[in-house]
């Protein structure tokens, strides 16, 4: 679908943003390129529809060169969508979706049962959001009509330069999964730039890592988690999301880094509200030094709240511990054995590291088993 052959890209200050770049990315496909700041990812986007032209090589799309190719018509029939979403303000959703396909000559009932196709499809009544300005959306909706502006004129081919970046987290992940599940369905050829590690993580079919203007690694998603081609990429996946064989592990790699606490005159009151608050069944007293002293559940919480007002008064002091830097195949045992269900993470001074789980263990230890490590 889409061919890089050696192609570069110099600008006029001698400045090399893509250098002897070799892609092919197949029909129905998503790729996520990804890379530091400066390392042509976005560059290498804009070659595609030509809002940057190659210096060298040659690109086809469809089989197409693209330079024999006028710009006007190359973009028409290739959806493309920005971080900034681009809507026009002065024209209703209906009329932004609808842009493009009026431009290539659809008649006025086909414009219209396409706007209200894809308003339905991710979930706005097109009675409601049809004649709608861009300044009555939130953020996440207009962003929902940037990615169906660009899927309007049913294009092969659909570029997408971090469309989610400027989004709050929750709703981020919101049309993220919008997306995955609209790509399963639609299987559109997708060339998507982020920077986020995650989102091309959960999102792609295949990973392209860049780096000072050339391909790095080429990878699944599960190939550049089980092995990276070097310290570079390691380092850019990041090791804690990484498989890695359940000998390797440490205490430190499966730990919940930040439990709750609270200091021995904490009122049990409190602790009941800060539980329920975080959805916990548990917290750890900690001196003022962090040091641990004890451990609070539910259960003691129902026992002693009416006799008692404190967390020290009621805490468990007799406690199982652990070091961060201690094989995770030791935690297990230790949570067999004895039958715990949570193992506090103390370093040599007693201070407290994190808090390792049964819950914490599964996903990191059923990770480490496709991998083919050893989990107990």
């Amino acid at each position: 679908m889409v061919r890089f052959e050696h192609v570069s890209k110099v600008y006029p200050d001698g400045t090399k943003a893509v250098e002897d770049l070799n892609l092919h990315i197949a029909r129905g496909e998503f790729v996520c390129l990804i890379g530091p700041s400066g390392c042509g990812k976005t560059t290498t986007l804009k070659m595609i529809n030509r809002l940057h032209e190659a210096t060298s090589g040659k690109i086809y799309v469809d089989g197409r060169d693209i330079a024999t190719v006028s710009p006007v018509e190359l973009r028409r029939n290739i959806g493309y969508v920005i971080q900034q979403v681009g809507l026009f303000p002065h024209m209703t959703i209906a009329q932004n979706i609808e842009l493009v396909p009026r431009l290539l000559g659809w008649d006025r009932e086909r414009r219209r049962k396409r706007v209200d196709e894809l308003l339905e499809m991710v979930g706005l009544d097109p009675a409601t959001y049809r004649d709608r300005y861009p300044r009555e959306l939130s953020g996440g909706q207009q962003q929902r009509v940037g990615v169906l502006r660009a899927l309007a004129a049913e294009p092969d081919l659909i570029l997408m330069d971090e469309p989610f970046g400027a989004l709050d987290p929750i709703t981020r992940e919101t049309l993220q999964d919008e997306l995955k599940r609209l790509q399963a369905r639609l299987r559109k050829t997708v060339v998507f730039v982020t920077h986020d590690m995650d989102e091309a993580l959960k999102l792609a079919d295949r990973i392209v890592v860049m780096k000072d203007g050339r391909i790095h690694q080429v990878a699944s998603p599960e190939e550049l988690l089980r092995n990276p081609k070097d310290e570079f990429v390691a380092q850019f996946v990041g090791r804690q999301r990484m498989v890695r064989p359940a000998e390797s592990l440490t205490v430190a790699d499966v730990m919940i880094p930040d439990p709750v606490t609270a200091g021995p005159e904490y009122g049990i009151a409190e602790a009941v509200a800060t539980m329920r608050r975080r959805r916990v069944n548990s917290v750890l007293v900690v001196d003022g030094d962090g040091r641990l002293l004890g451990i609070v559940t539910a259960r003691a919480v129902e026992r002693g709240l009416a006799s008692h007002r404190t967390l020290g008064e009621i805490m468990e002091t007799r406690l199982t511990t652990v070091l961060p830097h201690q094989p995770v195949t030791h935690a297990v045992q230790r949570m067999l054995l004895e039958r715990l269900e949570f193992l506090p993470v103390v370093d040599e001074q007693g201070r407290l590291q994190g808090l390792v789980t049964n819950t914490s263990l599964v996903g990191t230890l059923s990770r480490a088993e496709r991998a083919g490590g050893a989990t107990a």
